[in-house]
């Protein structure tokens, strides 16, 4: 094989990302393992937790409230690097739920939070936030490879994006127990077919402006589905036995999306509830103030809620009730990161 400069930088840059993360990862397992030494407090410290207190009391109302960290966690595929949130004032011993936030193209891990301001719900709330970043080395625009299903890389990415939660598991305040995930797009869209392979370690997912999984194999036919010109149907070859063990799923889409059609939402919530013989029940209309209107229908089986459906009027293609004048974010929108800690929070109780 002849020598390719390319290549062998391609390579050289995928060993730097794996040899960091495998520091950052044994950097956080040496501190994690040290004893915490009490120190008396002094004048200054008294003073800063005075201020400190202070600024909790008034409410969180910036991103970087609480603490941010950044890491590379390692798969059978490659490696991928995040971000996580943790909400102030954690106590030692103490675990929290997680959410998990996958962007969409052509955003990144702290974009994507600026956008849908979920850490000012988990400083209030108390739960941390993981953001796993797409590597423009997969894909130039930042998009999830959630469509290649043919090749097998949709997979893949899966398995990448698991490693990236089950490494916040242990190194992070994280209560395995009480962990959901949601995203935007092409987010949405990897995030259903996460659930869909790891379906016990997540108690709730969220779709916003995705396409289901088991509409596509490819680009081209990607590019399809995201018109709403194809169905779901392989959701219905699999057993309802396994399809009962999915977390239920919120679907979030506006009415007025020109990227991905508005029918790959009432499709996905169609088939999750199809898998199990759940019927949908009567819509329900719902609007908060001067925000836009949306239509909510719920499909249950034998008393439980298996997928939930909000179609939002007036929404295209961005994340609803997010920060003003951020990219793929509308203001005007249901607070949809409200809606998801909502939504997972009632599932954790369960």
């Amino acid at each position: 094989m002849r020598w390719c400069p390319l290549r062998h930088a391609v390579r050289r840059t995928w060993s730097s990302i794996w040899a960091k993360g495998v520091a950052r990862s044994l950097v956080a397992l040496r501190k994690a393992s040290k004893p915490v030494r009490k120190r008396a407090p002094t004048a200054k410290t008294k003073a800063a937790a005075s201020a400190t207190a202070a600024r909790r009391a008034t409410g969180p109302d910036k991103q970087d409230e609480g603490r941010w960290s950044a890491g590379v966690a390692l798969g059978p595929a490659g490696a991928r690097r995040y971000r996580l949130y943790r909400p102030p004032g954690l106590q030692p011993g103490e675990r929290v739920p997680m959410i998990v936030m996958l962007h969409g193209c052509g955003q990144d891990a702290k974009g994507f939070a600026a956008s849908t301001r979920m850490n000012q719900i988990a400083a209030r709330e108390r739960f941390v936030v993981l953001y796993p970043e797409q590597d423009r080395l997969a894909n130039p625009q930042g998009c999830w490879n959630w469509y290649d299903t043919k090749s097998g890389r949709a997979y893949s990415e899966a398995a990448l994006v698991m490693a990236v939660v089950e490494q916040a598991c242990l190194l992070y305040p994280v209560d395995r127990e009480s962990v959901a995930v949601a995203g935007l797009s092409a987010g949405a869209s990897m995030a259903a077919l996460l659930v869909t392979r790891y379906p016990e370690r997540f108690k709730a997912v969220v779709m916003h402006s995705g396409v289901p999984p088991g509409t596509a194999h490819s680009a081209l036919t990607a590019l399809h589905a995201m018109h709403g010109g194809r169905a779901a149907s392989p959701l219905q070859a699999i057993s309802s036995t396994a399809a009962a063990s999915w977390p239920p799923l919120l679907v979030i889409h506006g009415t007025v999306d020109t990227v991905v059609d508005v029918r790959n939402g009432r499709i996905a919530a169609q088939a999750w509830a199809d898998a199990v013989g759940a019927r949908a029940t009567a819509q329900r209309s719902v609007q908060r103030g001067k925000r836009y209107a949306m239509k909510v229908t719920d499909f249950k089986h034998r008393g439980s809620t298996v997928a939930t459906l909000a179609d939002i009027e007036q929404l295209g293609h961005a994340w609803s009730g997010g920060a003003a004048k951020a990219l793929f974010s509308d203001a005007q929108g249901p607070d949809a990161s409200r809606m998801v800690w909502a939504f997972a929070a009632k599932q954790f109780r369960k």
